[in-house]
């Protein structure tokens, strides 16, 4: 393919996309396939000789789309949001295009300056404390990786090395392994199971406390480990609080957590995946007030600011505690203007890194912060009027309080009466809905997800959900 073939098959691949996103509504949301399925639809072993554009155009729908999940369907609520916007598309179009692996600045300066551009414009939009920003003041500063669960993994790993070095400074014969068998981290029973990887990867203990009845990670439970952990020896190093849980939207009480992680020298991440987003909204950010006792914060703008994934932002306090963490630097990834701008290979796992700052580059740009407001009190709005929906139904109740766009609803009665109820919604494949569990009460989650949901697909669902209940 030359570039001149590459210029109309590129028009007539954008075509298929904006059809298919214009008509998205009209397809089933979950797929409908069984396991293998693709299998029995391809041939066994690559082409020897190319096939053509035509014919690999007309396996997509028998084949892809088939098979295919959509979630960004106005029907789909479950999970959380998957960010898409046009803008967003071509952003990453312009990245594949350029295709550079900016590890450093050397390797693509616009990759890294426009990462540092936008990443304090994003700080700055939820108001992050100034000691989280790039400025000549400190060593402060955010960073684009992939998801939420490599940032808690980055973050752990950082703070491990920090209280590494910090032991071996009173005690140099002490070794690492031994080190690490002592240290001690924190979530609640609500956080989300990439916490729990991050400890595995990461070889350290971790304690997992009980949230309290709204789902609530607070100061007394994480005061009362920390007590026990130290009088047996162990050392408390570091604290996962999430704002916004994925059972049931939970926020932890950062306001309690905080200080005692002051108090005790413990690094303190937020995860706030999916309800960072929001902070961006006047009304939502009183939500993060507490953040100043965070190392380190996370949200993901492919999530539920336009953006499509991957683009899960970090912002840090400290920079130099991840530099420590991960520095290997082999003399042929150095260059002359080392220290004027992040060498961003210093601040994750991965080498190599893609252009994720133009996508949202793209958004900021071409939607602008209202915009973006609008969008996430939209989808806020729309979840309270589900929630009322419920609430007008006497065999139902909500089981958490709404405040970003997840309802978490059931029937009233047992757990397996709720089981049944999902299993024929997502049989049905009207709509999609999950799933979760708290304190041993099996509830149904209802997510705003889809940009395009109106009120008329809240009202369709609704409408699906009392028919399949007068089943139950």
């Amino acid at each position: 393919m030359d570039a001149e073939e590459f210029r109309k098959k590129g028009k007539e691949m954008v075509d298929y996309i904006a059809d298919y996103l214009s008509s998205i509504d009209k397809r089933r949301p979950l797929a409908d396939v069984e396991p293998g399925y693709i299998k029995e639809l391809v041939r066994n072993e690559a082409p020897i000789e190319p096939d053509s554009w035509e014919d690999l155009m007309k396996d997509i729908e028998p084949i892809i789309m088939k098979g295919t999940t959509h979630w960004h369907s106005p029907h789909f609520h479950a999970y959380f949001p998957t960010g898409n916007s046009f803008p967003g598309i071509l952003g990453d179009m312009l990245s594949d295009a350029i295709g550079c692996i900016g590890f450093s600045w050397a390797s693509s300066p616009s990759c890294t300056e426009l990462e540092v551009v936008v990443m304090n414009w994003l700080g700055k939009m939820v108001s992050l404390p100034p000691e989280f920003l790039f400025s000549s003041k400190g060593h402060g500063g955010g960073v684009i990786q992939s998801t939420a669960s490599e940032v808690t993994l980055t973050c752990l790993l950082g703070a491990r090395t920090k209280f590494i070095r910090q032991i071996k400074g009173d005690d140099p014969n002490m070794e690492d392994g031994v080190i690490m068998s002592k240290l001690v981290c924190y979530c609640s029973d609500q956080a989300h199971s990439s916490v729990e990887k991050a400890g595995l990867v990461g070889a350290v203990k971790l304690r997992i406390l009980e949230s309290d009845e709204k789902g609530s990670f607070r100061g007394a439970a994480l005061e009362t480990a920390i007590k026990t952990d130290k009088a047996n020896g162990l050392v408390p190093f570091f604290v996962c609080a999430t704002l916004g849980t994925t059972g049931c939207c939970a926020f932890d009480n950062i306001k309690e957590l905080g200080p005692i992680c002051e108090r005790e020298g413990i690094w303190l991440h937020i995860d706030a995946a999916y309800a960072g987003s929001s902070f961006i909204c006047p009304e939502f950010r009183p939500l993060l007030d507490g953040v100043e006792y965070a190392m380190s914060f996370n949200f993901n703008p492919h999530k539920w600011l336009q953006v499509n994934f991957d683009c899960s932002t970090l912002w840090v306090k400290d920079s130099r505690l991840l530099a420590e963490a991960f520095v290997v630097d082999p003399l042929y990834l150095k260059h002359e203007n080392e220290g004027a701008m992040p060498d961003y290979r210093h601040w994750h796992i991965p080498l190599g890194r893609r252009f994720r700052s133009l996508k949202l580059w793209f958004v900021l740009r071409l939607f602008g912060q209202r915009k973006l407001q609008e969008s996430i009190v939209k989808d806020v709005n729309l979840a309270k009027e589900f929630e009322k929906l419920v609430l007008a139904d006497t065999r139902f109740e909500v089981t958490s309080e709404v405040k970003m766009a997840l309802v978490c609803f059931k029937l009233k009665g047992t757990n397996e009466k709720n089981e049944m109820l999902l299993k024929l919604i997502n049989d049905d494949g009207r709509i999609h809905i999950v799933p979760s569990t708290m304190k041993g009460t099996y509830y149904l989650r209802f997510a705003i997800c889809a940009s395009t949901t109106t009120i008329d697909h809240v009202i369709f669902a609704w409408n699906v959900i009392q028919e399949l209940t007068n089943k139950v």
